[in-house]
């Protein structure tokens, strides 16, 4: 206790934790400035994206039969960033996370656990946004107009995001950092070749056809194409497969997740 000028100030502390929602936003935030400090990472997550959309679009690389190549591919480029920054991304950067005890370490903190896991996934909903403002941008330049419900896309990538995530999280919980890296990058290009982004399913054999449907990008890819590029509601078959993936994959986290 000190008085100036008479007044009496009272300088006690007042220790404590600053409230749930303000660390979950500034962690949000850290994690958001290091995605995009990451020049690998803003590779994978934004510019291959772009360039995908631009030359396949621009170049007669594919054959889509009818409608034009930016119209089918928009909506395909959209589902393949949300499992760049959903799974790729968080998975690589969770799992050297977790190898050199940065989660540990935050898990640790008045933020908690479950707080940590929420401004991930706040900071993948942020990167998210910024990659579809660019892509619609470019899609626009291009020449795509959109038909359908921003809002009904919107669903659909919620549900693709909870799926990719759980399958991110529960590789970066499980394997080595090593392997998640090496892993995360091979399911990226094997989801990429055969999820119906840039060439259409119906150019694979009718026997490989339905297991390819039951992808996650395929369900996220095929439901996006209907909304936007269709003007349709999202398909029954398609929410129901990303609620699945998001479901069967977040049990197994909170049950596998390892921490150290």
């Amino acid at each position: 206790m000190t008085t100036t000028g008479g007044t009496a100030l009272d300088f006690t502390p007042a220790p404590g934790a600053a409230p749930f929602p303000r660390m979950v936003l500034a962690q949000a935030g850290a994690e958001v400035r290091a995605m995009l400090r990451n020049g690998e990472q803003l590779l994978l997550t934004l510019i291959i994206p772009v360039l995908l959309l631009v030359g396949f679009s621009l170049a007669p690389l594919i054959d889509i039969g009818a409608g034009r190549r930016v119209d089918f591919l928009v909506p395909g480029v959209l589902a393949l960033a949300v499992m760049s920054t959903a799974f790729t991304g968080q998975a690589i950067a969770t799992g050297f996370e977790r190898r050199y005890g940065v989660l540990r370490r935050l898990g640790a903190t008045p933020l908690s656990r479950a707080g940590l896991m929420l401004a991930k996934t706040a900071a993948v909903v942020a990167v998210e946004v910024i990659q579809a403002a660019v892509i619609v941008g470019v899609g626009l330049a291009l020449g795509w107009r959109p038909h359908g419900s921003f809002l009904s896309a919107a669903l659909l990538v919620v549900l693709g995001t909870a799926a990719f995530s759980g399958l991110g999280l529960l590789m970066a919980g499980t394997l080595r950092a090593e392997a998640t890296l090496a892993a995360a990058n091979l399911v990226y290009l094997v989801l990429l070749g055969a999820g119906g982004v840039v060439f259409p399913l119906s150019k694979y054999p009718a026997g490989a056809q339905p297991v390819l449907e039951a992808l996650p990008i395929s369900a996220l890819t095929g439901g996006l194409r209907t909304v936007l590029a269709h003007g349709g509601a999202p398909p029954l078959g398609s929410l129901a497969v990303l609620a699945a993936w998001a479901v069967v994959t977040l049990a197994l986290v909170s049950r596998t997740f390892r921490w150290e």
